[in-house]
């Protein structure tokens, strides 16, 4: 079986040089997917993983356009159709210098596998460009935009490709493109998601991402008998999805003790409760300040300058900062201080080495496929609004992303079972194959 995998590898490797971040995510998952697929005569011999690992279509243009001092600039911008096979490509849209084919192809194929997991009838994509938003004018923004939507506008659709926001790309920069996709199509569809109420958004889908990380977490930990209140939480991140698994955590009986950004992170031994989460929002959110303002405010608490918050002991730990954001060494401290379950919040942010400690330990661990689908689960949500011309309610979504994410812990505790463990990597990778397979099987070569 080694022997098969490696062979396997080697041959996506040939066709992806100097691509880690993408062939991380593709080692991962072949590693758990193809025992499974050995085992079963139906998807053996028909090469399901290697069509999976490449994408359809990979689109690549120029984004030119100009700055508040009248210089022109030119930025890359990037679409990744990856797999159609149950719906739509659907997926992200990231604006950040680090931008690059691997990182969005590796974003791309995890969402093949996240969407699935949603069972929402989306295939799976990814987008963006190497634009750094920080420091930028609206109205350089708005330009930025407007010149990327300018290109990107021919390879989308309602029932083609609907991007969303992912890093570096808030209501703000949807607003901006949707504004320029209906100027340029001359219609309002719902061709891109997680935007504003008023004009075509759904409720909860700025909290989706955080909410749906605690939900499974909590679901994580029924399974083994406990829960999530009274329980210390050391989160990484202050955007979105940081944000919001800290307000979903302290809602259900949590102690919050870190946010961090890229300058470090803030530890509040005391925890955060609703009103210094407010005043994190508004720091990041309207003054747009590092989280070490923080301590003007509430200056009991402490900032480690230039680290993660993993060597804070706590019981239960949310990386939702960025890939390979948690290493070995931080795992190990993780699990020597007491952490008993990982959830994560970004797309990759444990390294292969951090991983296997976990696993190692039989600690609880949820790949990001699993645990952050929410976000891309209430898009779908969006998306069903769109089509209805009708808007549910909190309530209403709220209790469809609820029942979402249990569905997506049912399916990894299915195909994810081992003696007196449950391997959420394995049930994850294996339960959105199956359901992509299966439609690529009966759709023929394509």
């Amino acid at each position: 079986m080694d022997t098969t995998i490696k062979d396997f590898l080697t041959e996506v490797n040939k066709r992806n040089r100097n691509e880690p971040e993408f062939m991380q995510a593709v080692t991962e998952v072949a590693e758990t997917v193809i025992p499974y697929i050995v085992k079963n005569d139906v998807y053996y011999g028909q090469n399901i993983l290697l069509r999976m690992v490449e994408p359809e279509r990979v689109i690549s243009f120029r984004v030119a356009w100009i700055d508040d001092q009248e210089e022109i600039q030119v930025n890359r911008g990037y679409r990744i159709e990856m797999n159609s096979a149950i719906g739509p490509y659907k997926g992200g849209l990231r604006f950040h210098p680090s931008v690059n084919l691997s990182v969005l192809k590796f974003l791309a194929f995890e969402q093949i596998f996240k969407n699935s997991l949603t069972t929402l009838p989306m295939g799976g994509g990814k987008g963006g460009s190497d634009f750094d938003p920080k420091g930028k004018t609206d109205t350089e923004v708005m330009r930025f935009c407007q010149s990327f939507m300018t290109e990107l506008f021919r390879h989308i659709g309602p029932n083609r490709d609907i991007p969303a926001g992912d890093i570096g790309v808030g209501s703000r920069e949807i607003g901006y493109m949707f504004g320029q996709y209906k100027r340029l199509k001359n219609e309002f569809t719902g061709v891109l998601t997680g935007k504003g109420i008023s004009w075509g958004g759904s409720l909860i889908r700025p909290e989706a991402t955080g909410y749906g990380v605690v939900y499974f977490v909590q679901k994580m930990m029924e399974h083994k008998g406990t829960g999530l209140r009274g329980k210390t939480v050391a989160i990484s991140g202050s955007g979105n999805v940081a944000q919001y698994a800290a307000e979903k955590a302290i809602q259900m009986g949590a102690k919050v003790l870190t946010l961090s950004d890229s300058s470090g992170y803030i530890f509040d031994a005391e925890g955060l409760d609703e009103e210094k989460l407010t005043h994190i929002m508004e720091l990041k959110n309207i003054k747009r300040a590092r989280i070490s303002a923080y301590l003007e405010k509430y200056p009991k608490a402490k900032f480690v300058s230039g680290k993660s918050p993993w060597e804070v002991p706590c019981e239960v730990a949310l990386p939702c900062a960025t890939q390979n954001e948690l290493n070995e060494k931080e795992a190990e401290m993780l699990i020597k201080n007491g952490c008993i379950c990982v959830g994560e919040g970004a797309n990759m942010p444990s390294t292969p080495e951090a991983i296997h400690q976990f696993t190692k330990h039989k600690i609880l661990y949820a790949p990001g496929k699993a645990s952050n689908a929410g976000g891309v689960a209430v898009s779908g949500l969006e998306m069903a609004q769109n089509s209805l011309r009708y808007n549910w309610t909190r309530e209403e979504v709220d209790a469809k992303l609820q029942s979402i994410m249990s569905d997506i812990h049912q399916s990894c505790l299915d195909y994810g079972q081992e003696s007196g463990y449950v391997n959420y990597v394995k049930g994850a990778n294996i339960a959105g194959f199956v359901k992509v397979a299966d439609a690529m099987l009966a759709q023929g070569v394509v």
